[in-house]
């Protein structure tokens, strides 16, 4: 892995500082921290960062996050060509509203997740060159990160999936948290003509509706108060390449009008400006959600799911294709004992029946949590059934209860996991098999 650009991360927290740099040494050439702005001007002028990642406020029981809009300020005017990424608590999305207003890149919400995190900082560095360059093909982006198993359910998908990756047919990805719907989705674009240029990811249950518009189609510096500079939307980013959307199901129903106007269009305009930008991309959309119930109910636009489902692809759950949860463990045991150098690291025959067994309600990703704590917990490099620290699912007993549909069991899962857990979220994520910005954002769908 090739590390590129230089990192500051500015945070009073000492150990948020020590993590984000152990997290991000293995993706830039530099980082460096601070545990103070004021020294942020200064260490900028002598290290010359590419993107900062820079917290909110820095005085102990001071939460306004006017700090770290003023500091996003000074670098915006004295270092515009810098990317500014801020961090914020969940609590505090609003004050991030304003910050992307302010001319910040993006901002990250703690606790984070590490894939984002590194995924959002290395967009920031990749669009703060002066140009941006479609990516040659390398080893890495030329291997499949796809693990297609040998049940008969994800071989036909595999099938669909080598006959539509060479067309530009918009794709919808249905299916379970957990099941891998983006890495299939970058399987796709891997098989495309669009290969050599990045794929464009977009979380829709992530963005604030204030947010949207500016996110997807970008704006002019001026398009409405303190816009500071311009800024890319992704439709505009993935222009010859592939947009990925997901979570489209929680897309507001008076946004998607938008969104369809732009697909049908094939083109954008930037907040602030009356010039049409014309735009060829290939969408890839995907949902836990059953659009289609939806659109009977009105909750989504019938044009857009017909715009976006020119093939259907639904991931099985991982209970339902039970012959590939061993390999799939297997294919993780080696990842992480690479990782925390751990040789000859296996799986009990024991713990095996275990993984077998177990309902797995978290689906891959669940499985791969359990395996990165079991190669950490293990004892004498033999993972045992006390190392996986399976969580038995309340939605197994749930799912059978009579008139309760999926999003009840769902809701009554998380519901019993957040009191069984003590309120610890990030705990009670880890156990569901879940991001924790999946975890808040179906808390406050269901008003948990």
């Amino acid at each position: 892995m090739s590390k590129k650009g230089k990192l500051l991360i500015v945070d009073d927290n000492t150990n948020i500082l020590s993590a984000v740099k152990m997290l991000t040494e293995n993706y830039f050439e530099k980082v460096i921290t601070l545990d103070s702005p004021k020294s942020l001007i200064s260490t900028i002028q002598t290290e010359s960062p590419d993107v900062i990642l820079l917290d909110m406020n820095f005085h102990a029981g001071i939460n306004t996050g006017n700090e770290g809009i003023f500091w996003l300020n000074e670098v915006n005017n004295k270092f515009p060509k810098i990317k500014v990424v801020l961090f914020t608590a969940y609590a505090d999305i609003d004050l991030a509203v304003r910050a992307m207003k302010d001319g910040a890149y993006d901002f990250i919400v703690k606790p984070w997740n590490n894939e984002k995190l590194i995924e959002t900082l290395q967009n920031a560095y990749n669009e703060g060159r002066e140009k941006k360059k479609p990516s040659k093909p390398n080893d890495t982006a030329n291997e499949s990160q796809m693990f297609w198993g040998n049940s008969p359910k994800m071989l036909r998908i595999k099938n669909i999936v080598e006959r539509v990756s060479a067309t530009d047919a918009n794709i919808m990805i249905t299916g379970e948290n957990g099941t891998g719907k983006e890495v299939l989705a970058r399987e796709i674009h891997r098989l495309s003509s669009r290969r050599n240029n990045e794929m464009i990811s977009l979380d829709m249950g992530a963005i604030p509706e204030t947010l949207f518009e500016s996110e997807l189609f970008g704006h002019k510096k001026g398009a409405f108060t303190d816009a500071h500079s311009d800024r890319m939307g992704k439709m505009e980013a993935a222009n010859n390449s592939t947009l990925f959307m997901d979570e489209i199901g929680n897309m507001p129903l008076h946004l998607q009008a938008k969104l369809l106007t732009a697909l049908q269009n094939r083109n954008i305009t930037r907040l602030g400006t009356n010039n049409p930008i014309n735009i060829d991309i290939r969408l890839i959309t995907a949902t836990n959600r059953n659009l289609f119930e939806m659109a009977e109910k009105a909750e989504f636009r019938q044009d857009l799911l017909f715009r976006i489902n020119t093939i259907h692809i639904n991931i099985p759950p991982l209970r339902n294709r039970k012959e590939d949860i061993i390999p799939l463990a297997e294919m993780f045991l080696k990842r992480y004992s690479e990782k925390y150098k751990k040789d000859n690291v296996i799986i009990s025959a024991a713990a095996e029946e275990k993984m077998l067994s177990h309902r797995w309600d978290g689906n891959i990703r669940e499985l791969q949590h359990t395996i990165e704590k079991a190669v950490i917990m293990c004892d004498d490099n033999v993972i045992n059934p006390e190392h996986l620290g399976l969580y038995q699912s309340v939605s197994s007993s749930s799912s059978s209860d009579n008139g309760s549909t999926l999003e009840d069991v769902e809701r009554r899962t998380i519901a019993e996991a957040i009191n069984s857990n003590n309120g610890n979220l990030s705990l009670v994520a880890q156990k569901l098999g879940i991001t924790r910005q999946t975890l808040y954002n179906k808390i406050k769908r269901y008003g948990l």
